[in-house]
This record gives structure tokens, sequence and C-alpha cells, in this order.
């Protein structure tokens, strides 16, 4: 994510601890946190599946997903 919207972020933030936002602030920081968190998954996810287990033996392997069960919280 690029600078400017980091710093536009802390920005938002710090406004709507010390005065609030108006609306079309809420929208806007709402937005931006969305493609933060995107963005952030999607590097997390990236890691993980460039990550192996090396195994006493020496022997090697991909990361496996767990089977969902329906429990995710949100």
């Amino acid at each position: 994510m690029e600078k400017q919207k980091i710093a536009r972020i802390n920005a938002l933030a710090k406004k709507a601890k010390a005065e609030g936002l108006t609306d079309a602030e809420k929208v806007e920081q709402k937005q931006l946190r969305d493609e933060y968190i995107a963005e952030y998954r999607a590097n997390l996810k990236a890691q993980l599946d460039n990550t192996t287990i090396v195994e006493p033996d020496g022997t090697k392997h991909p990361l496996q997903r767990k089977p969902y069960n329906g429990l995710r919280r949100h």
C-alpha cells in the first residue's frame, strides 16, 4: 500500500479520536482500511504459500490448509 494512503488512514484515525469524522470521511476510512486489510491478507497468503516444513528426516513439504469447519470468526 502506498505511503500516502497509510498516512491518510492514520490521519483519519487521529481525527476520529480528536473531533470525529464526517460521513464522507467515515466512508473513505472504511475503504482505505478494507484495501489495507485485503493487501495484508494477500501478502500473508503469499508468504505462507512459499513456506515449507522440514521434517527431522530432511524431507520437505509445503504447508497444507486445514479443512473449513464452519466456525470461522469475522
